[in-house]
């Protein structure tokens, strides 16, 4: 959700096998976008781009940039299904202009992949991904999963309890564990792999032992303020603790001291 190529290179060597880019919810522009795509790539790790909308120049600027797929959020209906598909897809297979020089870098970094050689093998090799969070997408999962192209069912947990009346507050409510099992079972049915969007290590790893194939473990603006906070806790202590109340009141000093100058100077 953060830009920049070291941040996203940083991420891409902990060990994931896929990073995501996101431009929906990230503050993350097109510039940066390209920088990140390379930067992940570069450490043999797939880079994908969630998109902010369902937009033909967006899904063509990711893909033109080497992202090794691209993820579509809020998709209502087969039809949205398929213009994602269009989009994404070079002819016959779809509409998707060719021309990038971008493209092949986030694939073969020695220059050995040729434009020819990337047109002719990008409709088979990159992920078309759609996000399943809404009412209408439940309803019609089962059609829009059988929609040729589309690769993976992404489950946004959080807007899906949104729109099908069962806000996450807590533990997911029963009707949300079961919009979840739908979904899953509505990829599998169609042979394709289900994706789900988790907050941590513990929910990814429920949902892989369930099934899904796709799984997010941790986003960069959850996992550094997480960590910062634990870290600045366990060194502070508690107020009985004696380093703590050595560091508090050396802080305490300085501010009656700061204080005391100012009076001085006043």
């Amino acid at each position: 959700m953060l830009p920049g190529a070291y941040l996203s290179r940083v991420i891409a060597r902990t060990g994931f096998d896929w990073v995501l880019v996101d431009t929906e919810h990230g503050n993350i522009a097109d510039n940066e976008m390209h920088e990140s795509v390379h930067a992940i790539a570069s450490c043999g790790v797939s880079p994908v781009v969630r998109i902010a909308a369902n937009e033909g120049w967006m899904v063509k600027r990711a893909l033109d940039a080497g992202a090794h797929g691209v993820l579509c959020p809020l998709i209502y209906s087969v039809e949205d299904a398929k213009k994602l598909v269009d989009s994404a897809k070079f002819p016959p297979r779809g509409r998707r202009g060719f021309g990038s020089p971008f493209s092949m870098g986030a694939f073969d970094a020695k220059g050995d992949l040729s434009g020819l050689d990337y047109m002719q093998n990008a409709n088979d090799n990159l992920l078309t991904m759609v996000q399943i969070e809404t009412k209408e997408a439940l309803d019609a999962v089962e059609q829009i999963a059988k929609v040729d192209g589309i690769d993976v069912l992404f489950i946004g947990p959080w807007d899906l309890g949104n729109n099908i009346g069962h806000p996450v507050k807590g533990d997911f409510d029963p009707e949300l564990k079961q919009a979840i099992t739908r979904i899953r079972e509505a990829a599998k049915s169609a042979g394709k792999w289900s994706g789900i969007y988790c907050p941590n290590g513990d929910v990814a790893r429920k949902y892989a032992d369930e099934g899904f194939q796709m799984i997010s473990v941790i986003n960069d603006m959850t996992a550094i303020p997480t960590f910062m906070a634990q870290s600045l806790s366990t060194a502070k202590g508690t107020w009985g603790h004696s380093a703590a109340q050595t560091v508090k009141g050396a802080a305490y000093g300085a501010v009656n001291m700061a204080s005391q100058s100012s009076d001085d100077k006043s």
